[in-house]
């Protein structure tokens, strides 16, 4: 009898923390968080199609980080975003670029084939990187050089004027100048590469420059892989919009997963992921409820580089804000059929 009892009593005592457990999950996913940022522009609001966002301008369908590749992607194809990485040059200009170095985009290496390229590249000591070059060196070079059509032809190999057919380099402030008057409303994802001292003038030298075209001082998220940089823009420039650094947002996708989003003190806008993550185990990340659970942070969700249009139905479908590729003609004409 006394057994019984004292097995009930357990029992209860066990019936009660659970209670209590589920009670307390039940009531941090019920209170609405606290929101991340109050004005997200990076947001498409409920049952809107997602953004495009030209990844480095669209490399699949123009020369990669060039004026002609970002005119074409605002201009002809219509997309909402640019995206692409920053770099520092020598004498202080920010120039776009995917890599440190340029070789694999450029002519500096004469007349070489892109394969005689990347074998030389191996060794880095051969690499002609963005840091050592002023904006005047680098603007000698033809950035359509190895760029090749649905045909698969060079097109731009022989280009004379580059200047004039948008080949040169780009820099952060001509493509703010280009677009300002005729598209105010384009949004812009950038990724600040330097780090250290020559990241902290990059952010300087970004600031200072969106000074002068107000309007996309709103419309901007920076993202960085490097902690004292992402630090630098926190305590310097709090008004610009950030992305979740690599280690944030895993954290961010933990507490999620585990319904504990409550104890989530991000404050990043923008939530830039792939579809999954290799981890040993495959960690995937297109997951609706991950989308409406950074939604109800204010919190942008945009997953990269999604280049084939059955995943980027898929991606639509989930409700996510933005979808960055390589190939935003794709995008659109996809984005077109749900319309």
């Amino acid at each position: 009898m006394e057994k019984t009892k004292k097995k009930h009593r357990v029992l209860k005592t066990l019936g009660i923390i659970l209670a209590a457990i589920v009670l307390f999950m039940v009531v941090i996913n019920v209170i609405p968080p606290k929101k991340n940022v109050s004005e997200n522009p990076f947001i498409v609001g409920k049952g809107k199609l997602p953004m495009i966002a030209a990844h480095r301008g669209g490399s699949d369908n123009n020369p990669e980080n060039t004026m002609l590749a970002f005119r074409e992607a605002v201009k002809t194809i219509g997309v909402d975003i640019i995206e692409s990485d920053l770099y520092l040059t020598k004498d202080g200009y920010l120039v776009y670029n995917h890599d440190s170095y340029i070789d694999e985009t450029c002519n500096i290496n004469g007349d070489l084939s892109l394969d005689e390229v990347e074998e030389l590249c191996d060794d880095k000591e051969n690499r002609h990187y963005i840091k050592d070059m002023t904006l005047a060196e680098l603007e000698q070079y033809n950035f359509g050089y190895y760029f090749k059509d649905e045909n698969g032809e060079r097109i731009y190999k022989d280009v004379e004027d580059i200047a004039a057919e948008g080949l040169q380099i780009a820099t952060v402030d001509k493509l703010f100048e280009e677009f300002y008057e005729s598209h105010p409303e384009l949004l812009f994802i950038v990724e600040i590469k330097n780090g250290g001292d020559d990241g902290r003038k990059a952010c300087e030298i970004l600031y200072n420059t969106l000074n002068k075209y107000p309007e996309y001082k709103d419309q901007i998220v920076i993202g960085t892989f490097n902690d004292e940089i992402e630090t630098e823009l926190k305590e310097k420039y709090p008004e610009l919009l950030r992305g979740a650094p690599t280690g944030t947002a895993a954290k961010f996708v933990l507490t999620q997963y585990l319904g504990v989003n409550i104890f989530d003190n991000s404050d990043f806008a923008c939530l830039q992921i792939p579809t999954s993550y290799d981890l040993g185990v495959e960690i995937y990340l297109n997951n609706k409820g991950l989308i409406d659970r950074a939604h109800r942070r204010n919190i942008a969700v945009q997953y990269w580089t999604i280049n084939d249009p059955e995943e980027m139905r898929e991606l639509i479908e989930l409700g996510c804000d933005c979808i960055m590729t390589d190939n935003p003609k794709l995008l659109k004409e996809v984005l077109e059929e749900y319309k």
